[in-house]
């Protein structure tokens, strides 16, 4: 089947609040093809544990290539224990220059409860401003929620919760299936 033949996968939104001391990651568990949903489910964030130090990461994206990438992230964090900015500096050089994880199609949030880092295929490690990040097909919907809520009164929790659902109201590749993971620094 030809590229412009087949429709493409599509679906989540994670997004990353950093507020109060804590940070907390929510994904949905939609993933579509085309115009279905084939999943509602999925689990999109995960609580990784390398060398002993806690670490949250959500991913967008083709799974298998997160999958790839969470755990090439996991090798540079057995390296590198307590360091995620190093180990995340690292996967992304990799990710740049290696001519297989060049073609891999995700983006990563990933967090070790101090530092809150968006990790992409084009080498970039990025700590975000107004400290929320966004990812995916509704990243940009949650990204503004989340930033329309930070001078309120809500926790980290509630704002990354309310900012997901907004994303599921309007993008209809975000369902309100949430997984969140929350982490302290």
């Amino acid at each position: 089947m030809a590229d412009s033949d087949f429709p493409g996968w599509h679906g989540t939104t994670i997004i990353g609040v950093k507020k109060g001391g804590q940070i907390v990651i929510a994904g949905d568990g939609q993933v579509s093809l085309g115009q279905t949903v084939i999943k509602g489910t999925a689990r999109k964030v995960r609580r990784l544990s390398p060398g002993g130090f806690e670490v949250v990461a959500g991913f967008a994206g083709s799974t298998a290539d997160a999958f790839t990438l969470l755990e090439r992230l996991e090798s540079k964090l057995e390296a590198t224990p307590g360091q995620l900015a190093r180990a995340s500096v690292e996967l992304a050089k990799d990710w740049r220059t290696d001519k297989y994880l060049q073609k891999l199609e995700a983006m990563l949030i990933v967090t070790d409860g101090k530092d809150l880092l968006v990790i992409t295929g084009a080498g970039d490690v990025l700590e975000p401003e107004h400290n929320v990040a966004a990812i995916g097909s509704g990243g940009n919907f949650a990204l503004a929620a989340a930033r329309a809520m930070m001078d309120s009164d809500k926790s980290a929790e509630e704002v990354a919760r309310q900012s997901m659902a907004i994303a599921a109201d309007i993008c209809v590749y975000t369902n309100g299936k949430l997984t969140v993971e929350t982490i302290s620094g």
